[in-house]
């Protein structure tokens, strides 16, 4: 990083992702202290796309506890 802040952004990843000279970028921080460095507008289109997916019912007519029993069998049954 240089004194002002700037990085070089490897050409495989620019590549990659097909950034050009001129592109403008979002940059923000994670909570886990990493980065992530997206094309403008990337981040509130996947969030758009994630809420649209939590407002399907994905299965319908079977409750959560009906729907674990189906997956893992019925805790009464367990053999511990």
């Amino acid at each position: 990083m240089t004194v002002k802040g700037q990085i070089t952004v490897p050409k495989a990843v620019r590549d990659a992702v097909g950034l050009k000279p001129g592109d403008k970028v979002d940059v923000r921080a994670t909570a886990s202290g990493g980065v992530y460095i997206e094309k403008p507008g990337k981040q509130s289109a996947y969030r758009k796309k994630l809420e649209a997916i939590s407002k399907r019912k994905l299965v319908r007519g079977v409750n959560t506890d009906d729907f674990m029993r189906m997956m893992r069998g019925d805790p009464d049954e367990d053999p511990r």
